[in-house]
Parts: structure tokens; sequence; C-alpha cells
């Protein structure tokens, strides 16, 4: 199982790296491959081999075919930017800013003759556009599973392509996003029904009231949108000043609804169920109590992931913790390594664009890397000296992951996670669960007092100029042997030159980025969107000629495009 989900990963993030689709029908090759893999007179290497090329071929193939329905869902291109009227229900969370409401539609019904769109498009209803004698009118409260008749604008997504910078496109498309565009208010939008049937529009629905309930019941407090984001993953309130902060300590995992969270929601759920079990005799003799509260635990993780928005970690702890249950149901014994194996080729099959999402990488990274310090461990795995093990293991592992995908590594991050884990997870979340699904929202208030004391040290370790070590990009070869390298020394002691890890490691830690050399200067030109910045360095300086526009109040070009460029 480990060496079929090293090889379907391979090639899922091979396939996303892909210019093009493959013309040749690979999961056609998989089969044949996976066929000559089970051949008895084949000697066990070959064997191993075949079934390699076959699992990286199918998880190519995989990945392909969905791509292709994908990208078949095209907007043409004569129809960008005319008015196309849609009737359709809103999806997801509709999130309000300063100059409108940004939401995510799904068409129904196309009114206007001879007009294709994809079955998903991010709208904008602008402030600005409804502007009448008295200035602004702000968009009406748009409500997850409401059916509009409206008319739009769309254009294909578009992103601006620079180094180092986010790229707008493979974001979109990883989310099923195939169009954007703005609400045109003439001819008037209309609202045809409150609700539309179906379970994902409850879903949203649900996710939207408790949001609603919880800001009204928390008001102006600071850190409403931090205990919104724990209970329903909704992050979009977090205040920019916070993420920052978060980010330097490296505890933003801790502010999403992790794997962690996860797992301690369904421990809860198999604790109360397997207690309640053994005190119905009939049920008892029906099914063992263990079995039944490892049902339980699944179902309140999948009940738990979907409240959350279904990201990467969340998505990855609900397929490990099925895998566990799947093995105590049928009574059998499930490595770590190979429930964490099939919770890679779950998220892989359900989500194949999850290979771009830093989070991916970071969330299985940190779990493999709580299970080889699981072979360090010389004492209780509750004491202070298997705490601080694991948490040195996974600073380790995933030290060259962060200096890959961000080009920052938090310093502070051990010190910073030893308080904040305990404080958030068993204090915080449960706090604001509680008091986001039951009468009680006096228990909001409790939360967000106990979250607002921990921001003081967090801010403090936040403000230490040596908290956050940049990194420029390096070589790709560079990651991947400091990787094998964190990998090696966290191995089980006894392993042959298990310390040559260290040597692994250097490439990347000693890696500078190249700079011109004395009495020459480089001279970069960078999109902005509405223009072009110019960056010249030389060997000890960097000139930014136009820094591009400002976006909002939060955002500008400067901080998302030319600042990750220089530190690059």
């Amino acid at each position: 199982m480990r060496l079929f989900a090293a090889a379907f990963l391979a090639g899922t993030a091979l396939l996303q790296q892909a210019a093009e689709l493959p013309a040749i029908p690979v999961t056609a090759l998989a089969a044949a491959l996976a066929l000559g893999s089970c051949l008895p007179r084949r000697s066990a290497v070959l064997r191993a081999a075949l079934a390699a090329w076959a699992a990286l071929a199918a998880g190519y193939g995989s990945a392909a075919g969905r791509g292709e329905a994908r990208l078949a869902e095209e907007l043409p291109a004569a129809w960008e930017g005319r008015d196309i009227s849609l009737e359709g229900v809103v999806a997801g969370l509709p999130q309000a800013g300063e100059r409108g409401t940004r939401f995510l539609f799904e068409p129904r019904v196309v009114l206007t003759e001879g007009a294709r769109v994809p079955s998903l498009a991010s709208l904008t209803w602008y402030a600005g556009r409804n502007a009448g004698a008295d200035g602004e009118v702000p968009p009406p409260a748009i409500r997850p599973g409401e059916r509009w008749r409206l008319t739009v604008r769309l254009k294909r997504p578009r992103g601006l392509a620079n180094p180092h910078a986010f790229d707008f496109e493979p974001w979109a498309l990883a989310r099923g996003i195939r169009a954007t565009g703005y609400v045109r208010t003439s001819p008037a939008p209309e609202r045809i029904a409150a609700h539309e049937a179906g379970w994902p529009q409850s879903l949203h629905r649900l996710r939207a009231d408790i949001r609603d309930s919880m800001r009204q019941a928390l008001g102006e407090a600071r850190l409403a949108g931090v205990l919104v984001a724990l209970a329903i993953g909704d992050q979009d309130s977090i205040a920019p000043a916070d993420w920052e902060t978060f980010w330097r300590t490296g505890i933003g995992h801790l502010v999403s609804i992790s794997g962690l969270h996860v797992t301690m929601f369904a421990g809860l759920a198999f604790a109360v169920v397997a207690f309640a079990w053994v005190r119905v005799p009939a049920l008892a003799l029906a099914l063992p109590a263990r079995k039944a509260g490892a049902v339980a635990g699944v179902a309140a993780a999948a009940a738990y992931t979907l409240l959350a928005g279904f990201g990467v970690p969340a998505q990855r702890t609900r397929a490990m913790l099925a895998v566990a249950a799947a093995a105590v149901v049928a009574e059998r014994v499930a490595s770590p390594s190979r429930v964490l194996s099939a919770a890679v080729v779950a998220v892989l099959l359900v989500d194949p664009w999850a290979v771009l999402a830093p989070g991916f990488w970071l969330s299985f990274g940190a779990v493999g890397a709580i299970f080889l310090a699981l072979g360090l461990r010389t004492g209780e795995p509750g004491t202070l000296r298997g705490a601080a093990i694991t948490q040195a293991a996974v600073t380790l592992a995933l030290w060259p992951l962060l200096a890959a995908l961000f080009g920052e590594v938090s310093v502070v991050s051990p010190l910073a996670n030893a308080f904040a884990i305990p404080l958030v997870s068993l204090v915080v979340v449960p706090l604001t669960l509680a008091g986001a699904l039951l009468p009680l929202p006096w228990l909001l208030d409790v939360a967000h007092a106990v979250m607002e004391a921990s921001m003081g040290p967090l801010e403090a370790l936040s403000a230490l100029p040596f908290a956050v070590a940049e990194w420029p990009e390096a070589p790709l070869v560079s990651v991947v042997v400091a990787t094998a390298g964190a990998v090696l020394l966290l191995a089980p002691r006894g392993l042959p030159l298990r310390l040559a890890g260290v040597v692994f490691l250097l490439p990347l830690a000693t890696w500078r980025a190249p700079s011109p050399p004395p009495g020459e200067a480089w001279i970069d030109i960078l999109d902005v969107g509405q223009g072009l910045a110019v960056i010249v360095r030389t060997a000890g300086h960097a000139l930014a000629y136009d820094a591009g526009p400002s976006w909002n109040a939060e955002s500008d070009s400067g901080n998302r495009i030319v600042v990750p460029y220089l530190r690059g």
C-alpha cells in the first residue's frame, strides 16, 4: 500500500505539472501494467516495479480524466464581457466586503439564447453599481441556497503570472470555478426563491446561520473571525494583523479546522457512544461497543468535515479515521503508515488538485513526522518529553517544505505551539463548538477571552526580530534531498547512516539566491495588473519602480506581487 500510494501521488503530481493533457489512454496503460504485475512467474522485484508503474499511471490517468472533464466546462470566448441572463443558486458562503459581496453561483437555466456558461462561477455584486440619488447602496443580503435571476458579465479566470506570487488560475480550476464576473443591475436582479431544495444548499445555509449567530453573539469582538474559523472553517473575517501574528509564530494550522480538531471531535463521539453502548445489553451483544464507537467517530468526523468546508487537513483526517475504523470493525491491525497511505489515495481520488495546495503537503507531512517520532520516544506518550520530541520532529520534517512553499520558516514555532496547541485545541475549540451548536452563547465569550489572553505571548514572539527566517527559492532537488535527510534523522534508532541525514540538509540550509556580480545590474519586469513594475537589482541593492495599484484597504499589488518576488 505504501508503494502504491507513493506512486499514485507521484503520478497525480506529474499531471498537474503537465502543459497539456495526455493524448493516450493512460488508464488502459495502468491496467495493463497492473495485470503484468500479477503474473506468477515474474520476480518479486519486477512485480513490484510493474505495480509501482501501474499506480503512477493510474494516478496520472485519474487526474487527467478529471482535468479533461473540468477543462471542458470553459466559457466560450465569444461570450466574454457580454450580458448573459441566468437563473441559478447561490452556493457556498457569500463574503461581504467594502467593494461589494462576492459569492459562488451555480447557473441552472441560461435565459440568453445561444449562450453557454460553466456550472460554477464566482460573481461580485458591487456596491458602486447600485449607485442612486443618495450615493452608493450596498447589495442586498445574499444567502446560500437562494435562487436568483441575474444578468451577469463573465470572463474566463485569469491571473497574474509572476515568480513567487499567488497564481489565481490553478486555484480557481481546483475549485471548479470556470468563470468570474459581476452582477449587472439593469435589468434588476430578482430573487425567485429563498431556499433551493437539496443537501448542499441546506449545508451551506446551516454554515451561514452558524456564522451569523456567532457574529451576533460576539459583536465587535476583536477575535470573532478566529472563532468563526474554528467553528465552520470560514477564515475571511480574520484580521490581516492577526494572520501575520499566526504566520510568524507558526500556529496558522490552529486557527483553521485542522486534523487535530477533527480527531478530537471524533474521539469524543467514540467515547460517548462506547460508554452508552455497553450499558444497553441488547446493543452490546449485537455489536461490540468498540466497533460502535469507531463507526460513530467516523460519522462525527464526516459531519465536522462537511461543516468545516471540506478542507484538505479535515479530508485527510476523515480518510485516516475511516481506514482505522474499518480495521477495528474488521478486527484487523492497520499500521500507521498504511493508514496514512490509504488516506493519501482517498484524498487524491476525491480531489486530484489537492497536490497544488500547500496544506496537502504540510498536513500529510506533519502526520508522517508524528508517526516517525513515535519511534523516538522512550517515555510515556503523554509525558512532556514525548510532546517535545513530537514537536521537534514536526518542525524538522516541515522545514524543507515551508522553505520551498513559502520562503519563510518560523523560528519561534516550537515555543508558540508548545502552549498554543493545548490551549486552543483543548479549551478554545470545545468552547467554540459548544457555543456555536448549543443555545449557550456565553460560551463564545469565554472562548474569546481565552483566545484573547493567548494573543499577548503570541504577539510578543511575533515581534522578535528573529521570529522568521527567510529562505530564497532553492532548486527542487535541494528540497527533495533535505526532506529525505529529515526523514532519515527521524528514522528509528539503529538504522545505518541515520545521522548522515544532517549532510542531506546542507544543500538547502546553505542555499543562497543568485545575485548580480559587482558592476552589473539585473532588470526584471513584473505584471501588476494596471501596468508594469520594474525591479533593478545590483550586488547590494534593489530598486522597485512602481509597485502597482491598491486593491482594497488591506491588500495591494506591492505586498502580493513585488514583496514575494524580492524575497524569492
